[in-house]
């Protein structure tokens, strides 16, 4: 096996730390159906990266003073 290789399957606070945050917030999303809920290895709790890739893209963007400015007013 390759040691350099990303696992695919990460615990809390790899999960939580590789979507930006931190393991209370991602347990938050958890919950609330933001983030998917753990697979499980055994009894160990994983999140599957490409899971957590798929539900990263759904997250909103933040807004900027641009995104106010329409092109027509101008």
């Amino acid at each position: 096996m390759d040691l350099n290789t990303t696992p695919r399957g990460l615990s809390k606070n790899n999960a939580a730390a590789y979507v930006g945050c931190g393991p209370t917030k991602f347990e938050e999303m958890v919950k609330a159906g933001i983030m998917p809920k753990p697979r499980l290895i055994g009894v160990k709790r994983v999140w599957d990266t490409i899971e957590l890739n798929e539900r990263f893209e759904d997250l909103p963007r933040a807004k900027t003073p641009n995104d106010e400015k329409n092109d027509w007013d101008e």
